[in-house]
């Protein structure tokens, strides 16, 4: 008697549950359809009409025209560029890190980790001017690599600390054994344990993926040309003194997203198998 009781309260409570994650869901994917809409629209009637209507003459030329005519192309490229060279070289030297702390015996290596630890808390507005005399002095003002060099400096800490969590759950054992085959320290690193790690690894590039792209500080101060600006400070080309193409600037938030949207829904699995493997100790 009790089990037929309880039926209909859990089927009550999963309705109720799926009725606030759709909720939720609309909260979240509304505002992307709203901006498609509005990169569809022209100034006269993005001001004349309501913000929420949809678009009376559907502009798509807009994307056509901020690809070609705004320099977007260019700024996309050198998005994708910076942004793949930083998340490579990030997740690569902060396994290197993880893997010599972690898994090696060495005096300083707790010494190693409190340093990334405290660049981690150390803010990027304090740095951009020593930072800017250091790549002056280098010739490496409007120059890629300055960012490069800047977002994998910054993104080392956090990465290393999510790393940790996975690296510390593997099991020795296999290291051990590796090492009775007559493995040395690197086949153990490319070929056991990096192998190991992808599902944390995946999480840790969505992440820095998302950050390099959005970036904006340190573009807008080591960068000045318009070949090698990124979509983040290019968009400002669309806001003038006196007039500013805000179906335009829409078109080109939404060209921005995409590649991050694409990149979410192919490794949001694998995010989730890194947390959770990362959380669970043993």
């Amino acid at each position: 008697m009790a089990t037929h009781e309880k039926k209909p309260s859990k089927k009550i409570g999963m309705a109720l549950l799926y009725l606030v994650l759709g909720l939720i869901a609309v909260f979240q994917i509304y505002p992307l359809v709203w901006l498609f809409f509005f990169s569809l629209k022209g100034n006269s009637e993005i001001f004349g009409r309501s913000p929420f209507a949809l678009p009376e003459n559907w502009l798509f030329e807009n994307y056509a025209r901020v690809w070609v005519d705004g320099n977007i192309s260019q700024y996309f490229f050198n998005s994708v560029l910076i942004t793949a060279t930083s998340v490579i070289l990030t997740v690569i030297l902060a396994s290197f890190v993880t893997f010599a702390i972690t898994r090696m015996k060495w005096k300083l290596s707790g010494t190693v980790l409190l340093l990334f630890m405290i660049g981690y808390m150390i803010p990027i507005h304090s740095t951009l001017v020593p930072l800017f005399q250091f790549y002056r002095e280098l010739n490496l003002i409007d120059n890629p690599l300055s960012i490069i060099l800047a977002y994998v400096a910054y993104n080392m800490p956090l990465t290393i600390m999510i790393l940790m969590g996975f690296y510390r759950t593997l099991p020795r054992e296999i290291e051990e054994a590796a090492v009775m085959d007559g493995c040395s320290i690197h086949r153990i690193f490319f070929q056991i344990i990096l192998p190991m790690t992808k599902p944390v690894l995946s999480t840790t590039i969505i992440i820095n993926m998302i950050y390099n792209w959005n970036e904006f500080v340190f573009v807008n101060t080591f960068i000045s040309s318009d070949k090698y600006k990124t979509l983040t400070v290019g968009i400002q080309n669309f806001i003038g003194q006196y007039l500013t193409d805000w179906g335009a600037i829409g078109a080109t938030l939404i060209i921005s997203i995409i590649p991050i949207l694409i990149a979410f829904i192919f490794l949001s699995n694998r995010i989730v198998e890194g947390i959770a493997a990362g959380s669970v100790k043993g």
